[in-house]
């Protein structure tokens, strides 16, 4: 008579960065907030063109691997999305609209991000007993300078630009394995983009959803929860909710 056997330990977990643990949102806002007033962009719309630059972004990169294009700069991806946004308002970039200055800082600004409350000192209690690993769209200077700003203790940083392939194509996850020796049912990848965790689901990675309320708009959570191995909920602060009950449930006793 055949059982089926329990899975193997979890010997390394991979980590989406912004959105899963970066606040973009409550690092970018006040950025938009600080810019030169004009008329087309009222304070109360900054934070619905945060949202969009944010969507943009992701229609860009989405667009891109559909489209088999070459990696580019994730700055210039912001840049692009943000000069279309701004066009699409009206706001030129001459002497009465953002010009190269004021546009650039904001590309920057992506550069600086806090975590999430709950996130750092989750993480110090996963690495005693996991290798907590980036893998993450983007450069390598971005990732070291988000973990600079936000101080969060992975053991290393695996960035597209570094591995010469984008999420979701199935080939980084592999690649990621294979640098980090360990099985797919060793590892574990937690991200708050359903996305992502459907590619690594297909070559047998095991997956936990974070909910954030900045990310997965689109998605229907109920459908999300049942897709994956764990659901966290991120939205809410708490010792039940995000990487604190993430931690709870791969380390009981935290």
């Amino acid at each position: 008579m055949s059982h089926v056997s329990d899975p193997p330990p979890i010997k390394a977990i991979l980590f989406d960065l912004m959105g899963t643990c970066l606040d973009w949102y409550s690092s970018l806002v006040p950025l938009l907030e600080i810019s030169p007033p004009h008329p087309s962009l009222p304070p109360g719309s900054l934070p619905q063109l945060a949202l969009d630059w944010r969507a943009g972004f992701f229609d860009e990169i989405h667009r891109r691997f559909e489209e088999k294009l070459l990696q580019e700069d994730i700055d210039v991806t912001h840049r692009r999305v943000l000069d279309g946004l701004l066009e699409d308002r009206n706001v030129g970039g001459g002497a009465d609209g953002w010009g190269e200055e004021v546009r650039e800082r904001l590309v920057q600004g992506w550069h600086t991000q806090r975590g999430w409350s709950e996130v750092k000192d989750a993480l110090e209690k996963l690495r005693k007993s996991f290798f907590l690993v980036v893998l993450a769209n983007g450069t390598t200077r971005l990732q070291l300078d988000l973990i600079k700003s936000s101080d969060l203790p992975f053991h290393t940083l695996l960035s597209s630009q570094l591995l010469g392939l984008t999420k979701p194509d199935l080939a980084i996850y592999k690649k990621a394995l294979e640098l980090l020796q360990v099985k797919p049912a060793e590892c574990l990848m937690v991200a708050a983009h359903a996305y992502d965790l459907r590619a690594a689901k297909k070559i047998g990675i095991r997956t936990a959803y974070v909910q954030r309320a900045t990310e997965d708009v689109d998605e229907n959570m109920e459908t999300v929860r049942q897709e994956f191995d764990l659901f966290v909920d991120g939205t809410v602060a708490g010792k039940e909710h995000g990487f604190t009950r993430l931690a709870h449930l791969l380390i009981p006793q935290s």
